[in-house]
């Protein structure tokens, strides 16, 4: 993170930039890793995790024992807060579940609309700055109030290897099947393809940098159904004349 105190206006413009790659470019290097992903199932994985985030991973998957770990170190009072998250969202979203209405068009004929579950979703989490495990509640508690059945998350590792313990719980909170520690363009291509370890799912979700956004736009045009691309977030300055 880069801290500005009061730049000069002229650098304004440049502070400003946004780190946009050419879509030409940055598609053939994504479909580079799709490829290899394909080929080479988890070693590419592996592989990609040290080249990207610098960890050599010896396992994927997160395990019984990390995800116990995180919880003994989160604080009661974050606890209790991701707890309070998850009933509103899961209040909010159960008002969505519809009762089947049977209506008779004409003598004989009976219509109705039922709202079956995707049996396996994917659901990608980004890594970074900030655990954003606020995505696993927006992503997670709607799938298993919806009936999905696996439920597969993908996030990149921090550098020591492990899943930060906020994003652990929360997922584990929301009824997650399986944790995996893959981030990036890689992770989209496991999910939308599989791997040894990582099972292919019918939709994918969730937020990503540029490299994830495309990687879900590429598979999307091969039958891999998404939710949609995630743009750039949008903020609000609320300042008055005495601001510089």
């Amino acid at each position: 993170m880069k801290l500005y105190s009061f730049p000069d206006k002229a650098t304004w413009p440049a502070i400003l930039q946004r780190p946009v790659m050419e879509v030409e470019s940055l598609e053939a290097t994504i479909e580079d890793v799709l490829r290899e992903v394909q080929r080479n199932g988890d070693a590419a994985l592996r592989t990609y995790t040290e080249r990207f985030d610098g960890v050599k991973l010896t396992g994927l998957q997160v395990s019984p024992a990390e995800l116990e770990e995180a919880e003994a170190q989160l604080s009661d009072n974050l606890k209790a807060a991701i707890q309070t998250a998850r009933a509103n969202i899961e209040r909010f979203h159960s008002r969505q579940a519809e009762q089947v209405d049977e209506v008779e068009t004409m003598p004989g004929v009976r219509c109705w609309r039922k709202s079956v579950a995707i049996e396996k979703v994917g659901l990608y989490i980004p890594g970074g700055t900030a655990p954003l495990f606020s995505t696993v509640l927006m992503l997670g508690a709607p799938a298993k109030l919806a009936g999905c059945r696996e439920i597969v998350l993908c996030t990149p590792p921090q550098k020591d290897g492990k899943v930060h313990p906020a994003i652990l719980y929360t997922a584990n909170l929301v009824g997650v099947t399986r944790i995996f520690k893959v981030g990036g363009a890689q992770a989209i291509a496991a999910m939308a393809y599989g791997t040894e370890s990582i099972p292919a799912v019918y939709k994918i979700f969730g937020p990503g940098n540029q490299y994830v956004t495309a990687a879900k736009q590429l598979v999307a045009r091969r039958g891999v159904a998404i939710d949609m691309p995630a743009g750039p977030s949008e903020v609000l300055v609320c300042a008055d004349e005495s601001a510089e």
